[in-house]
């Protein structure tokens, strides 16, 4: 079991004879740009639901779309590029003054998708030191892509530990766009072991200690997802954004759950992330605003109708934030929205659930996500009341970056932000440590708040015709992700 999966990183350079692309444009990476020290292929994950650990000691290869490996027990793998979901990742080595460890995984859609963490589209990195390196843990206010937009967020860092009385942070900028960082802190948790604290989306911290996983998951055909969704680990459902025969732009998940007898209350709880996909065409959504993008975001930023407006047809749609349907005697009601995050690390998340119309000794929601935006890795729910926690807020003690203190603009959610406008730019974040109480377990969060802005090419004037429909028409924005995708499949399959 795998406690903190991470929906899509890094490119495969360690494989030279790989094509790469990002989803947010095609190119051939060339034998002379791979750097074998830096990435290491761990894991894949197959279509049918299998995952493999390779070896550490030897690389993958392809060859005549098949990849080779050596599995972690010394045997030999083999599986055509088709039959492969997910590949798994290690990274060693960022570049900067530290050394980090990162474990990720690249979706496949028949043919290998090398995604390119430094060009993904959403948020900082953040790293959290465990005692001898600095691990990726999270990735903060993913989709909050202008000043407009900003928002809370709340990531359990599951891999911090204190040192000398100290916790540790180095957030970076590994993207094509500047961050503006408002403020963060830690929230630690000291509570009972077997109990799990979860965040809901607006920071409330859920002690749940009856989490039960669902009895069923089936998909839109019928097909069994319970191997996929039962568990946080790495197999993450995320389907490829290419409609079926009858031309459905969406799937339809639905999860059996064993409901207590009165029970009239529940608690969902979802690791779920941006799909990869749908990360990409943020970027292409915006660049659809061409040179009137300035014009756009300063809507957002000072017309609360226009945000309002926006937010609306995000839940509309579905694309990054996912309604909670509940079957009751009248037929299926919105019980609830899951909002989105990543793509590369899911966290979890509490949804809260009105159950007291349910009949019966089960409960059934059901999900309707559109192609290629969402990857759902597991669900299970809770009845009980949420248990008192105690929460110890940390402030900052010390923020740096290469040109002194940036504590100022962290420590308060106010007016100035620390902004990281270039690739490579970063920071680290020192925090006071309490003393661990005995007999409790800990669980470490990251409050941060923040907003950023994608480096565009906005010369351009803009294609009011697909934004009107795209606005207009219910489906016509996931139908527009389809199409691209599929514009992105051909391109791949062109020789250059």
């Amino acid at each position: 079991m795998f406690t903190r999966p991470i929906a899509a990183l890094l490119l495969l350079t360690c494989i030279p004879q790989l094509t790469g692309c990002t989803v947010r444009s095609t190119q051939r990476v060339a034998p002379r740009e791979a750097r074998p020290t830096r990435e290491r292929v761990v894991g894949v994950t197959t279509v049918d639901g299998r995952e493999v650990v390779l070896s550490r000691a030897s690389q993958p290869f392809v060859r005549n779309d098949t990849l080779y490996a050596t599995t972690q027990a010394g045997m030999p793998f083999a599986a055509a590029m088709r039959d492969i979901q997910r590949v798994w990742v290690s990274r060693t080595d960022l570049g900067l003054s530290a050394l980090a460890t990162i474990g990720g995984a690249v979706a496949v859609a028949g043919v290998l998708a090398a995604i390119i963490v430094a060009t993904k589209e959403s948020c900082p990195f953040v790293y959290s030191w465990d005692g001898a390196q600095y691990v990726f843990d999270a990735e903060p206010y993913g989709g909050a892509t202008t000043r407009g937009l900003e928002r809370d967020d709340w990531a359990a860092l599951e891999h911090l530990r204190p040192v000398n009385g100290e916790y540790r942070l180095m957030v970076t900028n590994e993207v094509n766009e500047t961050q503006y960082t408002n403020a963060m802190e830690l929230l630690v948790v000291d509570h009972p072991a077997g109990v799990r604290v979860v965040p809901d989306e607006h920071g409330g911290l859920h002690a749940l200690a009856a989490l039960q996983p669902p009895r069923a998951a089936r998909d839109r055909d019928d097909r069994d997802l319970l191997p996929w969704l039962a568990g946080t680990d790495r197999l993450i459902w995320e389907p490829a954004a290419s409609p079926d025969t009858a031309g459905n732009l969406r799937q339809q998940v639905t999860l059996t759950f064993p409901k207590p007898a009165g029970a009239t209350t529940a608690k969902l709880v979802a690791n779920v992330a941006t799909g990869l996909w749908g990360s990409h065409m943020i970027r292409a959504m915006l660049e659809l605003w061409g040179r009137d993008v300035t014009a756009y975001y300063a809507a957002l930023d000072t017309r609360p109708s226009a945000r309002d407006s926006l937010l609306a047809w995000n839940l509309r749609e579905e694309l990054f934030a996912l309604k909670v349907s509940v079957e009751e005697p009248s037929g299926w009601q919105v019980r609830g929205v899951l909002p989105g995050g990543g793509p590369f690390i899911a966290e979890d998340r509490v949804v809260p659930l009105d159950v007291s119309r349910v009949t019966g000794d089960s409960v059934r929601i059901r999900l309707n996500p559109p192609l290629g935006f969402w990857a759902l890795n597991s669900f299970a729910m809770d009845f009980g009341a949420s248990g008192a926690v105690r929460v110890d807020t940390l402030p900052l003690v010390e923020a740096r970056d290469s040109a002194g203190s940036v504590r100022a603009e962290l420590a308060t959610a106010d007016t100035s932000y620390y902004a990281m406008p270039n690739k490579g730019d970063h920071a680290y974040l020192t925090f006071r440590a309490p003393a661990e109480r005995p007999g409790m377990e800990r669980t470490v969060f990251l409050h941060s708040r923040g907003y950023y802005r994608l480096h565009l090419d906005a010369a351009g004037a803009a294609d009011t015709v697909t934004l009107r429909r795209i606005t207009v028409e219910p489906g016509a924005v996931a139908r527009l992700a389809v199409e691209r995708f599929g514009e992105w499949q051909l391109a791949r399959q062109t020789p250059p």
